[in-house]
Order: structure tokens, then C-alpha cells, then sequence
């Protein structure tokens, strides 16, 4: 049987996104189950063993394992088909969500061999940003996407820059001396690396700026530590 893989994850995802019913134990169990009929080429029915079941779905109660095999049966993900005879499993008929029709539950009896791709979750979620209906579409768009690289470095605007330095309080003519200065040296730090973070190197610029002038206040004559009253016709 030919059953488009993404088609009916496709569907099937729309379809609980819209139902409140649904538990994660809902969810675990027919993950599990869509796991078996993918093994068995997508072939109804499959025979199901409970233990096995309850292993790869983490459910730890038999009662809430039947419970829920019979709440998604009554809400259309599957038929069950419980066994009351100890020696033969349950069996479970899949609904197939990649054809127009919701609850269809096919019992076809072709055993011509089935390749069923496992899609990428980044194939998936890719899909969905691009909003594409038509699957055959899918890789062609994806391949059209521009791969992701380093961050590109963008040097700001003088306007840019001048609005920093105020949310720094700080002043134009400083911001101007920082535009103007990366500006000229091609925006590298140290004149030999390229920038990756001009903002980063703005802080840095006003560290320094503060520095400067503080070092500057302190050698003014005024807080020069000498002797105003020197007498200067005293030989050294």
C-alpha cells in the first residue's frame, strides 16, 4: 500500500491540534502504533502486543493502556480490535490521513513493498514556515533557502551610532569620533580583525574615552601636587 509518509504526519498533526481530547499518553500510544504499521510496510491489520506497547509509549498502567486505546478508537485515529482470546493479539486497522478521506481504514491485502521514507523534523518544521500544500514541492524549496552562515557583520548608520552614544548619555561629537574612526580603518578592531559587534565596541570606546579624560583632570596644573610658594632663586 502507498501511503505518503509526510502527507499523513501532515494531517495527523493538524488533526490534534485541534483536538482538546488528547493527553500525551493519547499521543505516546499512537506514535507507537504508526511506528508498527510503518514496520509492516503500512499494511492493515497489525497485531499488537500490549507489554511491547506499553513500553514504547511509557505508559505504566494497563488500565489507562486500554483506556486510551479505546478513547482513540471512538475519536477516529485507528479501529481496535481487542482479542479476548490470550493465545491471539489484538489487532489494529490504521486510518489513512494523507488521503482526502479522514477516517478511511484499509484493509488491502497488496503486499507490493513499500519505501517509507522517514522525513527530517527540519524537513517538517521548514515545510511549515514555507506554507506548502504541494509535498513534491517541499525539497525544491528547502534547497532554494540560503544555508545558514556566520553572523554578517553590519556597520551602523552615524544616526545609529549617535543614538547609542545618547541612551549612554554620552555626546554626539564622541559618537561622531566613533563612527568616523571604525569608518576609515574598513570597521576593524585593533586594525586587524574584522568587528562582530559594534555596539560592543561603542562600550568599549566610552570606557576608554572615560578613562582618558579622568587621567587628563588629574594632570592639570591645579591638581598638581607642588609648592605655589617655591622660591626659585634657590639653586637645585
Amino acid at each position: 500500500m502507498n501511503v505518503n509518509y509526510i502527507k499523513h504526519l501532515e494531517a495527523f498533526f493538524s488533526k490534534i491540534s485541534l483536538d482538546d481530547r488528547l493527553s500525551t499518553v493519547h499521543l505516546g500510544l499512537y506514535y507507537s502504533l504508526f511506528h508498527q504499521w510503518n514496520l509492516a510496510k503500512f499494511q492493515n491489520p497489525i497485531s499488537i502486543c500490549r507489554s511491547e506497547l506499553m513500553k514504547t509509549s511509557k505508559v505504566g498502567s494497563a488500565n489507562t493502556y486500554t483506556r486510551c486505546l479505546r478513547e482513540l478508537n471512538d475519536w477516529g485515529y485507528f479501529e481496535y480490535k481487542p482479542s479476548h482470546n490470550p493465545s491471539r493479539g489484538s489487532l489494529v486497522n490504521m486510518y489513512r490521513f494523507d488521503t482526502t478521506t479522514d477516517n478511511s481504514c484499509d484493509n488491502s491485502n497488496d503486499r507490493t513493498p513499500v519505501i517509507a521514507m522517514r522525513p527530517s523534523i527540519n524537513s517538517i518544521n521548514k515545510k511549515k514556515q514555507l506554507n506548502i500544500t504541494n509535498i513534491d514541492e517541499v525539497d525544491s524549496k528547502i534547497d532554494q533557502q540560503p544555508k545558514e552562515k556566520g553572523k554578517i557583520f553590519i556597520p551602523p548608520s552615524l544616526r545609529e551610532a549617535i543614538l547609542f552614544f545618547k541612551e549612554k548619555n554620552k555626546t554626539d561629537l564622541e559618537a561622531e569620533k566613533f563612527f568616523n574612526y571604525f569608518e576609515s580603518n574598513g570597521w576593524l578592531v585593533g586594525g586587524k580583525s574584522k568587528m562582530k559587534n559594534w555596539q560592543a565596541a561603542a562600550r568599549n570606546w566610552i570606557l576608554n574615552s572615560e578613562k582618558f579624560q579622568n587621567q587628563t583632570k588629574q594632570l592639570k596644573p591645579g591638581n598638581l601636587n607642588v609648592n605655589q610658594n617655591k622660591d626659585y632663586s634657590v639653586p637645585l
